[in-house]
């Protein structure tokens, strides 16, 4: 299989990099272009025409995926194929079927793996319907999901998002943290006797999330409260989570479900179901199910998932930036690109290709981000006057969640969020010229918008699908695996071995030799008063 650097469509897309449009340039940034650069699918739309592309870049790019058999892969991933594997070395050897988690459809599937897992997830949907039904009655105004990463980014990302919607008198906490203030903070905003705890562990061993399931355990029992009353799993079956004498209910998860793609699993939808209700959690997996249906569709210019990769691509390997910025303008969003940077950066954080191989270009970017109109007021300095230049991905909604509104000087706050919105976009791609330096702003600065209507639970799901097709398209065409996270073990590993010192110092059986420069920060310890 060829390597991205070998394609025609790279060599030509290196060729156009030494001249690309300088979109400063008098006659470029023009209504006309706005209008001819957007894509369409549900109820987005993606504007690009603040990019530095032009016609022959973005043949170039819709080439590099047909090179790359990107549409194919993800025909492939959607269908289980065993794509979470290195061929010729030990790996995970596993499907990826998180899309599979959120197709209703799968009667419809002809591909007999993808319509299995779909059915499985179908059957746990309908075991939290039947308990949410059973605790209707019951006074639980209150849920603490604990889990780590991938258990912990975006479920709390997609809560905050979509906390409008909740039912009246619930909420939802979250402890990730293996730090006691984080849990202790929790517990004191929340009445246990009120509360149901889910517990996060596909494999059932993740030690940071079972010593804060300990630490609840120890408060519930302080209480008097039996802790497999209000105690849930959500866990790989057969799991030493999956025991019906420790907790009220087990909710599923399975091997080809990454962790930072289970959100619309039983991973988030537990939490989702109490908080939201059924019916909302059902219309967020619609909305990401019919987004992956878009990232099935050949015209590059129709599967926005596809465009938005690419364009990625032409900022990253050919123009040479490596930081890519998430700025949603919705404060519902707070959270999100923290979880975007975890799906991202954990996914395409790699240095070998899919033959175990060592890449010779540049993988996936750092991606960062934070809420607008917060950002302009913190970071913006360097997006618009830096020495680098950071491509951005806007978020924008043309209405707010809860249409509570204010008009002050003639125009209501939505109307001044989006102003911001536009005029950033806007000013980072044209720039202001000024004989005075300290005033000049170079410009030519890539960005797009992705905007929609309002941020509601079918309009989350699709986004996340979005961006979850996106860092996968990417991966195909760079023929990496984006569905293993090996580069998070190390630190595992040697955390264990300093764990296991500080039990031994607390026995007889203490070997100052096992791990002499952990000793070194250890000894430390004793120093500090």
């Amino acid at each position: 299989m060829s390597s991205f650097l070998d394609y025609n469509s790279t060599k030509t897309l290196h060729k156009l990099a030494e001249d690309p449009i300088d979109l400063t340039h008098k006659g470029i940034l023009t209504p006309d272009r706005t209008k001819k650069m957007k894509a369409s699918a549900l109820n987005l739309t993606l504007f690009y025409g603040t990019e530095r592309v032009d016609q022959k870049v973005l043949d170039a790019l819709f080439s590099l995926a047909t090179d790359a058999k990107a549409i194919e892969k993800m025909h492939q991933m959607q269908s289980g194929a065993m794509l979470n594997t290195i061929e010729g070395y030990e790996s995970e050897d596993r499907s990826v079927l998180h899309t599979a988690m959120r197709d209703f459809f799968a009667e419809q599937n002809e591909d007999p793996i993808a319509k299995e897992a779909s059915a499985l997830a179908y059957q746990e949907l309908e075991k939290l319907k039947g308990f949410l039904e059973g605790i209707k009655d019951k006074e639980f105004t209150d849920l603490i999901q604990i889990g780590i990463g991938g258990s912990d980014l975006g479920p709390r990302a997609i809560y905050l998002a979509l906390k409008a919607f909740a039912i009246p008198g619930r909420k939802v906490h979250f402890i990730s943290n293996v730090d006691p203030d984080d849990a202790t903070s929790v517990l004191n905003e929340v009445d246990l006797k009120k509360t149901l705890v889910v517990v996060v562990s596909k494999s059932g061993t993740t030690l940071e999330t079972l010593t804060n399931e300990a630490f609840i355990r120890k408060k519930l029992e302080e209480l008097g409260i039996s802790p497999e009353k209000h105690m849930l799993a959500v866990t790989g079956k057969d799991s030493p989570m999956d025991d019906p004498t420790r907790y009220l209910e087990s909710f599923y998860i399975w091997d080809y479900i990454g962790g930072r793609y289970s959100v619309t699993s039983m991973v988030g939808a537990v939490m989702l179901g109490f908080a939201l209700g059924m019916e909302k959690v059902l219309e967020f997996l619609r909305g990401a199910s019919s987004m992956d249906k878009i990232a099935l569709k050949e015209d590059p210019k129709e599967n926005l998932p596809l465009l938005s990769a690419l364009l990625g691509i032409w900022n990253h390997n050919f123009l040479g930036f490596p930081t890519c910025a998430v700025i949603p303008y919705s404060q519902a969003m707070l959270r999100f690109p923290a979880h975007l940077q975890q799906c991202d950066m954990e996914s395409n954080g790699k240095q070998v290709d899919k033959f175990g191989h060592k890449v010779d270009f540049q993988t996936g970017p750092v991606i960062w981000g934070e809420v607008g109109t917060n950002g302009q007021h913190s970071f913006y300095q360097l997006l618009h006057q830096g020495t680098g230049t950071v491509p951005i991905e806007f978020i924008g909604f043309k209405d707010s969640q809860y249409q509570n509104d204010v008009e002050f000087k003639g125009t209501n706050s939505q109307e001044k969020l989006l102003s911001n919105l536009f005029a950033q976009s806007i000013g980072l791609a044209k720039g202001d010229q000024n004989e005075n330096p300290n005033k000049n702003f170079p410009g030519n600065r890539p960005n797009r918008v992705l905007f929609t209507k309002v941020l509601d639970p079918y309009t989350m799901g699709a986004i996340l699908s979005y961006y979850e097709n996106k860092i996968a398209f990417q991966g195909f065409i760079w023929n990496i695996n984006s569905f293993d996270q090996e580069g998070v073990q190390l630190g595992k590993v040697l955390a264990n071995q300093i764990i296991d010192i500080f039990a031994s110092s607390k026995s007889d059986k203490q070997d100052e030799k096992a791990f002499p420069l952990a000793n070194t920060f250890l000894s430390h310890l004793k120093e500090v008063d």
